[in-house]
């Protein structure tokens, strides 16, 4: 059974650290090769499970090392049903996949977790789509049905919550949350944001996140902000609002490069580890609800590092 199913920690005061960017990590900084940038595939082979387990245990050993909790996001942010039939997944390796990551997430809890230090598990849910881009929007109900395998499965291990990361328009926000709802699973909203600090599919923050709850009944646990640097949120935050209060996490980009830029470019834009830390810490300052911090492209354990450090510094 899950620990924290029915009791998150990370809705108290304290800080949560989780990782960065898994797939741009593993993929520039490793050399591992991800088709459709699917982390998840690594979990075939006893070599990619100890990658992945070496990849966690970075951001454990800072979480350890900085006195916080830490958040465990699974790899299976392309693990749902469209994306594994593009990798050659059929229904039943895809649930196999999604178990096998949660039992390796809870291999790391297991070498990790304390009185000190609790440990989540977040079974980590994609877009059916493009992190970067709507596509062609689903209505809340087909994107209930296509994420419903994934949750359902998530549901039935010891994850203690599902987060939906990088995701572009409110209906699939919906969907998601309708279908954690039905399995009595908790469940995080992260929402992209491009430069403008409005969603890609041209909604603003707040309203994505008010219409979110009002379609739920107020359903997900909080909200974070996912795939964009704090120079593009950061006026959006300023404006406040009680809708503001629902944010409780943030997982920026290294680069300030908007998401066609970094589409095109052939390199990885690791942005400024430091100053990233020093903008966490003036977020902090200014939002204190805002407890759990992570990366996402671009970052790694360098920028995590200079999050926690920065964060204790100002503290």
């Amino acid at each position: 059974m899950s620990p924290y199913r029915f009791r998150l920690p990370q809705l108290r005061s304290r800080l949560f650290l989780t990782d960065g960017g898994i797939e741009t990590d593993l993929i520039f900084n490793e050399g591992l090769e991800l088709p459709h940038f699917a982390s998840f595939t690594l979990l075939a082979t006893e070599e990619g499970r100890a990658r992945l387990r070496n990849y966690y245990r970075r951001y454990a050993d800072i979480a350890r090392a900085c006195g916080s909790g830490f958040i465990l996001e699974s790899p299976t942010w392309r693990s749902s049903l469209d994306w594994a039939e593009k990798l050659g997944y059929s229904a039943t390796a895809l649930e196999a996949a999604n178990r096998r990551a949660i039992s390796l997430m809870e291999e790391v809890r297991n070498d990790y977790e304390s009185a000190d230090m609790p440990v989540v598990i977040s079974g980590c849910i994609g877009p059916r789509g493009d992190g970067y881009e709507p596509g062609q929007i689903m209505g809340p109900g087909e994107a209930r049905a296509y994420h419903a395998q994934q949750v359902s499965v998530f549901a039935d291990t010891h994850a203690d919550l599902v987060t939906a990361v990088t995701m572009t328009n409110v209906n699939e926000a919906v969907g998601v949350a309708q279908a954690a709802r039905a399995t009595n699973m908790p469940v995080v909203i992260s929402f992209t944001v491009e430069t403008d600090g409005t969603l890609p599919a041209g909604q603003k923050l707040a309203e994505a996140i008010e219409q979110t709850d009002h379609a739920t009944g107020r359903y997900p646990a909080y909200y974070m902000i996912s795939c964009a640097h704090p120079d593009h949120f950061g006026a959006t935050l300023a404006e406040g609002g009680s809708w503001l209060l629902r944010l409780r996490g943030i997982r920026a980009n290294a680069s300030r490069s908007s998401h066609a830029e970094l589409n095109e470019s052939p390199a990885l834009d690791i942005g400024n580890p430091q100053e990233l830390g020093h903008q966490y810490a003036a977020l902090r300052r200014q939002h204190p609800h805002i407890t759990i911090l992570g990366g996402c492209c671009g970052t790694d354990h360098r920028h995590i590092h200079e999050i926690a450090r920065a964060r204790k510094v100002a503290a």
